[in-house]
């Protein structure tokens, strides 16, 4: 009998081992450094900063390197950028086509619906006859034949220069000022402060549709998507990434956002002067139950339940 019970108790303690490696080993040495990309957007930088807060809290050592866009992407193809959480589309569908057909980075999710992103002018403007990219034209001098963007490469920097080198909408002899988006916005609320007129990319979520008064233009369904713009932003993986690190993949595979959460966020940085991280941290003291699914089946670097060490982790600062 002794011997009957002994034999059960080895057998269900293997099968217990056998049942939980993941917890019981924790995340692989090579896994426990991540590279996620920023591109010195509010918005990238307000996802971005959640990110970092999370995985830091679990324990792991992050790398967040500002760049743009296009070099963004060459190096999630290249593997030196683990994941990046801004992939708008339909904007940046061209620069990405290529790499997700040939699979040197790979699209995990969508993280956020809602999104807009186009040429916005002010309401005055709109009331005054703008409603649509093909009235631009007919108004060039009160625009002064300019309409303003980010910074160079981007992808909504792309698609204006596209109207413009073929002409579209009569746009032919316009000039694309580029800049960064602080410095847009900077030119965009003195046109309006002033109540001149101003053509510019505007996009949401963004604290810039509660600053000025602006409204969307229609007509860019062939450049910015239909709907005005209407756009869904995707988290994006360099090559085998989610199945050589699955516990960070679990959380990427989970991590979604709302456009009131990162305007919440956003409006941290730029309203109250706070890094990205400090605005992360307290979004996410004021809102845990947000973890709760994000950090589902999620550990530790050690393999402990990740969603109490984050939370414990956020009760110190």
């Amino acid at each position: 009998m002794l011997k009957t019970i002994k034999t059960t108790l080895v057998s269900a303690l293997c099968l217990g081992a056998l049942a939980a490696p993941s917890q019981a080993a924790g995340v692989p040495d090579a896994c426990r450094k991540v590279t996620l990309a920023e591109v010195g957007w509010t918005d990238i930088q307000a996802t971005t900063g959640v990110a970092t807060v999370i995985l830091e809290a679990l324990g792991y050592e992050t790398e967040v390197p500002i760049t743009s866009v296009p070099v963004t992407f060459v190096g999630l193809g290249n593997g030196d950028i683990d994941f990046f959480l801004g992939l708008w589309m339909p904007s940046m569908a061209g620069m990405v086509k290529d790499r997700l057909e040939n699979g040197s980075i790979e699209k995990i999710r969508t993280n956020l619906e809602g999104a807009k992103y186009t040429l916005v002018v002010p309401k005055y403007a709109y009331d005054a006859g703008v409603k649509d990219l093909a009235d631009l034209d007919a108004h060039k001098d009160k625009f002064g034949g300019k309409i303003y963007g980010i910074e160079p490469g981007n992808d909504g920097n792309q698609l204006i220069q596209q109207m413009i080198d073929s002409d579209a909408f009569g746009l032919g002899d316009w000039e694309l000022v580029e800049s960064s988006e602080a410095g847009m916005l900077l030119q965009a609320k003195g046109a309006t402060d002033a109540n001149e007129w101003i053509a510019f990319l505007g996009w949401a979520p963004h604290p810039m549709n509660t600053k000025m008064q602006i409204e969307y233009l229609s007509g860019g369904d062939d450049y910015f998507g239909p709907n005005k713009g209407g756009a869904t932003v995707h988290t994006l993986t360099r090559k085998g990434y989610v199945d050589e690190c699955p516990n960070v993949g679990r959380f990427l595979e989970q991590l979604e956002f709302t456009v009131e959460s990162e305007n919440i966020i956003m409006g941290g940085i730029l309203d109250h002067k706070l890094d990205a991280r400090t605005a992360a941290k307290t979004f996410l003291n004021a809102n845990p139950g947000m973890l709760d699914p994000w950090l589902a089946g999620v550990t530790t670097v050690d393999g402990e339940p990740g969603l109490a060490a984050v939370k414990k982790a956020l009760e110190k600062d």
